[in-house]
This record gives C-alpha cells, sequence and structure tokens, in this order.
C-alpha cells in the first residue's frame, strides 16, 4: 500500500472548510490564519498555536509552510507534554511522506513509537515505511510486533507477505494472504490486498480473481474496478479470462459483462465488445443510454457509420444529458461525408456542454471539412486553452495553420509547444515524436518512438499504430508497415484511423495507396468483419 496514501488517511487535524480552498479563497480560513499570527506575534514560542498551524496548512497541502511550523512546534513544546509530541511527530512524518522525504518520516515515526507505544497505527506506519525503504528486517519485526499485539490485524499478516515475496519465499507469502482473508472473507479490502501481494508474486491471474472478489463483495469499490483496468494495460489476456470465468459462473450479473465490454473496447476489440453490450441489452441486464453510446463508439471504430449512427440515436433519445453524444454523432457524420449535419450535431454539442474541448475541436474539424479554415483554427485554441495539456488539440491548429493557412511560424510555435509539455516521455499520445519530425528533429523522433516501443508493453497494438504513423509521415514505409503488422498482430481494430483518419498528421495516409497496405488489412480482416 502506498505510503502517501496511509498517511493522508491519519490526518492529525482535518478541517472541513479548508480542504478545498486555499486561504485566500476561504475567508474563514484566512480569518483562522490572521488569529494564528496575532496569537503568535503575543508569544512567539507559543506550540499549540504553531501545531494547530501547520496542520492547516498540511490541509492545504501547503508543506514547506507546514514544516516550518511543526518544526517550531517541536523545538518549543516541553518534554512533558508527551501527547501532544506525539500527535506533531505524526504531523510531522505526514509532511515528509508527502514529500518524499520517507527516511526523515521513519525517523519521525520512530520517535512517536516511542512517546506512544500502544499506538497500533504509528507502529503499523513505521513498519510499511520500513518496508519501503528497503529494510526488511526492521518491517518485519514491526509486523511481527503489530500482529502480537492484534492477532486479528490483516495489515500485519499482509505487510509479512509483501517481505516473504521479496525474500523470494512464495509459499509463505501465499500462507500469509490466505491466513488473512479467512478472517475476514466478507471484507473487500482483504482481498484488494490479496490481489496485491499476488500481483507482486506475478501471479496477475489470482490477482484479477482476487479484484473481481472484491467488486463482488463490495459491487461500489471503485479502487477494485480501476486498478482492473489498470491491469488490463499490463495483462490483458488475465484480466479478459478472469471476467469470462466470473461470467461463465454467474452469467445473470451484468456488472461482469459489462465490464467485459467496457476493458475490450478501451483496448480496441471492438467486436468483442459489441457481443458483451449486445448480451446486455438482449438478455436485459441493464437498460442505460451509455451503452447505446458505446455501441456506436465500437461500431465507428469498425468503420460501420450507419450501425453507428442508429446506436447513437438512440442514446441521444434516452437522454437530455447527451452533449457528449453529439459530439460522437458529429463524428460519424463527419467520416460520412456530410459534413453539414456534421457541424449541426457539434453545435448541439456545445449548446449543451459549451465548454467541451471534445465538442470545441470536433467543430473545429467539421469546419475544417467545410473549408472555414480560420474559424477551425480558432475552436482550436479554445480548446488548447480548455484543455491545456492535450497534444491533439495543438497538433490539429498546427495542422491548420500550416497545410492550409500557410503560417508556418505559428504552427511551428505549436508543434515546440508540444515538445514542452509537461507529459511523460514514454506515453505515446504526447505526441511530441510527431511535433520534432515536424519540426525537423528526425533523430529525436526516431529516439522518441523507439524508446517508446522498448520500454512499454504493446497489450493492444495502439503503440505501434502510432510507430506506424510516424514512420508513415517520415516516409519510410518499409518500417511503417513493420509497425502496421504488429499492430494488427496484437489486434488493433480501428478501422476508421486505419482507412480514414487525417485529422491531424498523426495518420497512416501515406501508406493507404500501397499495396502491402490492402494485404495486411485483408490478411488481419477478422479484426472488423
Amino acid at each position: 500500500m502506498n505510503f502517501k496514501y496511509i498517511l493522508a488517511s491519519t490526518l492529525v487535524s482535518a478541517s472541513l472548510l479548508t480542504v478545498a480552498q486555499t486561504p485566500n479563497e476561504n475567508p474563514i480560513t484566512k480569518a483562522m490564519m490572521e488569529v494564528y499570527q496575532q496569537e503568535l506575534e503575543a508569544d512567539p514560542q507559543n506550540y499549540e498555536v504553531y501545531f494547530r498551524r501547520a496542520s492547516e496548512y498540511y490541509n492545504l497541502s501547503q508543506y514547506l509552510r507546514a514544516l516550518n511550523d511543526i518544526n517550531e512546534a517541536i523545538k518549543y513544546t516541553p518534554a512533558t507534554e508527551t501527547d501532544l509530541l506525539f500527535q506533531e511527530y505524526t504531523l510531522r512524518a505526514n509532511i515528509y511522506a508527502m514529500s518524499d522525504r520517507s527516511e526523515d518520516a521513519l525517523a519521525d515515526l520512530t520517535q512517536a513509537c516511542q512517546l506512544d507505544p500502544t499506538s497500533l497505527t504509528s507502529l503499523y506506519l513505521k513498519a510499511n515505511t520500513e518496508l519501503e525503504l528497503g529494510k526488511y528486517a526492521e518491517a518485519k519485526a514491526d509486523f511481527q510486533k503489530l500482529q502480537r499485539n492484534d492477532p486479528r490485524n490483516l495489515e500485519a499478516l499482509f505487510g509479512l507477505a509483501r517481505i516473504a515475496v521479496k525474500e523470494n519465499n512464495l509459499g509463505l507469502a501465499n500462507e500469509y494472504v490466505d491466513e488473512a482473508v479467512s478472517m475476514a472473507p466478507s471484507n473487500s479490502v482483504a482481498y484488494l490486498q490479496r490481489a496485491n501481494v499476488r500481483q507482486l508474486m506475478g501471479n496477475n491471474t489470482g490477482a484479477v480473481d482476487d479484484l473481481l472478489l472484491a467488486i463482488s463483495t463490495d459491487k461500489d469499490n471503485t479502487v477494485a474496478l480501476s486498478r482492473l483496468v489498470a491491469m488490463s494495460n499490463e495483462d490483458y489476456n488475465a484480466v479478459i479470462t478472469g471476467l469470462t470465468s466470473a461470467i461463465q459462473q454467474a452469467p445473470a450479473v451484468g456488472m461482469f459483462v459489462y465490464l467485459r465490454a467496457v476493458i475490450a473496447m478501451s483496448h480496441y476489440r471492438y467486436k468483442a465488445a459489441i457481443d458483451d453490450f449486445h448480451t446486455i441489452i438482449d438478455e436485459n441486464l441493464y437498460n442505460y443510454h451509455g451503452i447505446y453510446g458505446s455501441l456506436a463508439e465500437c461500431l465507428f471504430g469498425l468503420g460501420k457509420y450507419q450501425e453507428a449512427l442508429t446506436e447513437i440515436n438512440q442514446a441521444l433519445s434516452m437522454t437530455t444529458d447527451n452533449g457528449s453524444y453529439y459530439t460522437i454523432r458529429a463524428k460519424i457524420r463527419r467520416a460520412m461525408g456530410d459534413f453539414d449535419k456534421a457541424l449541426e450535431s457539434a453545435n448541439n454539442a456545445l449548446d449543451k456542454l459549451p465548454n467541451s474541448p471534445q465538442a470545441l475541436a470536433e467543430k473545429g474539424l467539421c469546419l475544417e471539412s467545410l473549408e472555414q479554415y480560420r474559424d477551425a483554427s480558432s475552436l482550436f485554441g479554445e480548446a488548447v486553452m480548455d484543455e491545456p495539456d492535450n497534444a491533439l488539440y495543438y497538433m490539429m491548429r498546427a495542422n491548420v495553420l500550416a497545410g492550409h493557412l500557410k503560417e508556418t511560424g505559428a504552427a511551428r510555435n505549436l508543434y515546440q509547444r508540444v515538445i514542452d509539455l509537461d507529459a511523460p516521455d514514454n506515453a505515446v499520445k504526447n505526441l511530441k515524436g510527431f511535433a520534432m519530425l515536424q519540426l525537423n528533429n528526425r533523430a529525436d523522433a526516431i529516439s522518441w518512438i523507439e524508446s517508446i516501443l522498448a520500454s512499454v508493453k504493446d497489450v493492444d497494438g495502439s503503440l505501434n499504430y502510432y510507430a506506424a504513423c510516424l514512420y508513415a509521415q517520415m516516409g519510410n514505409k518499409e518500417k511503417a508497415f513493420d509497425c502496421m503488422e504488429r499492430s494488427l498482430e496484437n489486434g488493433y481494430a480501428d478501422y476508421y484511423n486505419w482507412t480514414s483518419n487525417n485529422d491531424t498528421v498523426v495518420t497512416v495516409a501515406p501508406l493507404r495507396d500501397e499495396a502491402r497496405f490492402k494485404t495486411l488489412l485483408d490478411q488481419y480482416n477478422y479484426l472488423f468483419n
């Protein structure tokens, strides 16, 4: 379990008034801080005020200020005030943890445990910090002490299991996690923790089973749901196999069918997703407009635009909260070449969601198709302002500026902004390599994509799709086709992207007239039909 998360859940002094707002935004907090300042001016050694203000700063995520105040509090607190000192060292451990100073956090937790040897929470936090720092012997001793003081403590067992995994004693790790689950078979957290340990052991199948048990035990367990989706990015087959097994055992549980559909859809396995969505509809497991919206997106991805239009119209008819569905319908209409109706749908989307960057960008693409390039550029600019971390909107605007308005200087500035975005270098959707290529930095662009392909598992073929686009734009068709084939082998079934998408330079358009392009699509036709 993440140390920061644990400490954040054990805050010393939480104020509901200050969690969501900064002092400048919240007049009550501002007034409180002014009172604290006045009290400290009257008594510069008032350790209780320093502690209270440090707690408020911590809740506001102002860790440097919190650290300054808690240091003053500890300096002036008398040694006889052991209860307060315990809280102060615990708070400072929180601050250190949130500031990535784990060694300092451990020192304060050690001090807190000495001040209050009965605090099981502090003992657990200390043991967990030792584990994360690789101090396995110390962590084991503290987890064992925790278990002696509280024989039914699940965290002690899971901590010991994690240490056993680090020591490559997988049999003992299994014993610990199974014992923990047997003590709390109806506790979803126990299954979540066992899933963590099993994943550490490389047992992804077992981890998926536990996440599904956590969901079965607590259907509102969003942590288990998000973990399952995240696992599909690492081991798609294990997740789908686990869900399939769960569906076979409980075919009437629509949640598992829906989960399998959504995960398949997110990894471009549109045919499988469509089958599951139809199962939900045909067997009346759910009656939800989102099912039809998702069906429309899958059918669009497969290039089945008329069918997609039918499904999105169904979704639109089922709810008034349908701005995103109008955006999807605009995209479908645009793919069908019906640009006027596409623009009408984009306007409908913006009537519902006036600040939606997706709707703004889609309207911009509709206007670009209608050769209204200046207006299109302005809309892409609005999308950038609303979502400044999304590289795609910069690329859309640059594409119009360079390709249609001949404003190459402005376009180059946008490409440079893409490169300068604060985004992980190994995330292919940051599009930095495409921007580098447009700025004639061919070697850097190749280095970018090759680094991603070497360091990130391409579970669904999407990484190699982007690589195919980049090499196609370079004119290296041989390399592009090799990446295309690997993408299709890995199941990338977005037929629209392969055959039609020309929204930016992120496209395989230079390959489409080649014989090998048609041959590959025919070879992997089962992905689409």
